[in-house]
């Protein structure tokens, strides 16, 4: 099954360096949901400056619960990055 989350970070005025520190651990640990599988596509969500405000997703897990389990290790989400969080099922248009 497919999920779309989709966060977004805090509005502090340190939200962007919380981001930093923790982005080269995030982006290990999406490699390896890569590899996987467990993660289909994403990327940065941006502001119209170009600056870094969010996250988009898409998971393919078995079910929900699978998906909750493996993001209490998502270091966005302990490190508090992610500040605003969305989970919705998903699924992928089969356009050929």
């Amino acid at each position: 099954m497919q999920f779309l989350l989709v966060a977004y970070d805090g509005n502090d005025p340190d939200a962007l360096e919380r981001r930093m520190r923790i982005r080269q651990e995030h982006l290990g640990k999406i490699a390896i949901l890569k590899k996987t599988g467990e993660m289909l596509f994403g990327g940065a969500i941006l502001d119209d400056d170009g600056r870094m405000i969010g996250s988009m997703v898409v998971y393919e897990f078995p079910d929900r619960e699978a998906l909750e389990k493996r993001l209490k290790e998502e270091p966005y989400i302990t490190g508090g990055v992610w500040q605003k969080i969305e989970i919705h099922p998903f699924r992928l248009a089969a356009i050929e």
